[in-house]
């Protein structure tokens, strides 16, 4: 990079830093800086949605995908993201809101004390904030590479410098300076990503020597399906996608809970499929054109990064850089924010009776200390990533493959037709998952013994969890249901009835 890049890069940073001190000003309480008080507008939960479900790891290990595959990385992410968020707009996203409306949560497990019981809701919730430190961890292990790839900096000063700034506006601002981040971030990733494109265009003589690229890529790379990304890996794939964005994957259920009502987190939700379905078209066209523009990478992890060097004046560069920051602290500060919230209101009042009752000024404070101290964790673990293979594995096979049996009775808990569902059920089908993850990822004596598909690495704990569920509920049927869950899915169903939510709360 140039000087002007890091003028550029350095203005960004200002920015950021500059949202989190005018969200200071809006947060009085942890529900202003877990779920904005539940008064957060429909466009800015989707715009904020979709740019959290995804961060730097789309122009590291994905872009490496595009590389050596072609489109293949469309079918098996962007695509099943959408399906997931559009979907998820009538069964889900209304749901989330109607929770904060009639139990006033603040998390999103918050409610699985009154759906189950309180071990499983401290399963649950345990489980959840271990996944999300392998989850921000490889995150920002992608944005070490990627800024190790434009400054020179080592990766581990990377991580830091670029955790650092996130530290300081998502401990100060909460959801607001998350929200108001995301919306800022996506101008500056949508103006970065079209002015790469138009650089990508001119290369080929214009709009129509770019579609042409397919001719000119190696074989196969049109392909809708390549390498491990078979229809078995795209059927895993969409449905761990679709209790992740639903929900499974906490920060995005957070957008939907701060939503002032149900059919605004409808529009949220359907703004994020649409984004998810279109944009990364855009995105990744630069990415699937890069073996013809900057050929014979020995690391296709870095083709992004090689394409942006290679084709960019200055100050350009600075421009996508930040937009990649902005992707990832996005995703980060989100998942810091919903953890933090989590730990306040579901795990420390059970560890301690000195947290429960809490003034407003107190739990405030609390929120902001788990944020700072879930942060620095997921640096250290980033720092480390190589030990569990590296940003895509972490990202793709450890996370993919682990969220889905945590996020089955969280998500399912909240569909009437598994009412019948108890406590036994939850904490067992996510035991089953867990321990069908340990086997596929060859564990111990079997690993010189079982070799399984990547298919099969990352649906057959998801798929088995669900079929404990689905069978727990369905043994159960004939047996009464307690009242206060009656009650919660009458409430859930019609929004007139969240009142009765509200009392059974109290």
């Amino acid at each position: 990079m140039e000087f002007l890049d890091y003028i550029v890069l350095g203005l960004f940073f200002l920015l950021l830093i500059g949202i989190g001190v005018a969200s200071f000003r809006k947060v009085s309480s942890s529900d202003d800086f877990f779920v904005g008080g539940g008064q957060v507008p429909w466009w800015l939960a989707g715009v904020s949605h979709h740019v959290s479900g995804y961060s730097g790891v789309v122009f590291v290990a994905y872009a490496g995908i595009a590389y050596t595959l072609g489109f293949t990385i469309y079918i098996w992410w962007a695509l099943p993201v959408a399906i997931a968020c559009l979907s998820g707009a009538f069964i889900f996203a209304p749901r989330w809101s109607r929770l904060r409306e009639g139990l006033n949560i603040q998390s999103p497990t918050e409610y699985l004390a009154t759906r189950y019981d309180v071990p499983a809701q401290q399963l649950i919730a345990w489980s959840g904030v271990g996944l999300k430190l392998f989850d921000v961890g490889a995150k920002w292990a992608a944005m070490g590479i990627l800024l190790n790839g434009f400054t020179g900096l080592p990766v581990a000063t990377g991580i830091l410098v670029s955790g650092g700034v996130s530290l300081l506006y998502i401990t100060i601002g909460g959801l607001w300076a998350d929200l108001y981040n995301d919306f800022a971030q996506f101008g500056v990733q949508v103006l970065a990503g079209i002015v790469l494109l138009v650089e990508v265009m001119k290369h080929f003589g214009g709009v129509g020597g770019a579609m042409e690229i397919w001719k000119q890529l190696p074989e196969g790379h049109s392909a809708p399906f390549a390498g491990i990304y078979t229809p078995g890996f795209v059927l895993a794939f969409l449905t761990v996608a679709f209790l992740s964005y639903n929900g499974g994957t906490w920060n995005l259920a957070t957008r939907y809970i701060s939503a002032p009502s149900g059919r605004s987190a409808q529009k949220s939700a359907l703004l994020s499929g649409a984004l998810s379905a279109i944009w990364p078209l855009f995105l990744f066209l630069p990415m699937w054109a890069a073996p013809l523009m900057v050929p014979g990478l020995e690391n296709p992890e870095t083709s992004y990064i090689e394409l942006v060097n290679t084709y960019l004046p200055a100050g350009l560069v600075g421009l996508v850089l930040a937009s990649m920051f902005a992707g990832t602290m996005s995703m980060t500060t989100s998942d810091a924010n919903t953890v933090s919230a989590v730990i306040t209101r579901d795990i420390l009042p059970l560890t301690s009776q000195r947290f429960k009752n809490l003034s407003q000024r107190k739990a405030l404070w609390i929120a902001r200390v788990a944020t700072f101290v879930f942060t620095v964790l997921t640096l250290i673990l980033a720092i480390n990533s190589h030990v569990f293979g590296g940003v895509l594995p972490l990202i793709v096979m450890w996370f993919g493959a682990l969220v889905g049996p945590v996020a089955v009775p969280m998500l399912f808990g909240l569909l009437p037709v598994f009412r019948h569902a108890n406590a036994t059920v939850a904490i067992a089908s996510i035991v089953v998952g867990l321990v069908v993850f340990s086997l596929t990822k060859e564990i111990g004596e079997l690993k010189a013994v079982i070799e399984v598909s990547a298919a099969v690495q990352l649906g057959a704990p998801v798929f088995c969890s669900i079929l404990v569920f689905s069978l727990g509920a369905s043994m159960l049927r004939g047996r009464p249901v307690r009242p206060e869950v009656e009650q919660l899915f009458k409430a859930l169903s019609k929004p007139e009835k969240a009142e009765a939510l509200m009392k059974l709360s109290k």
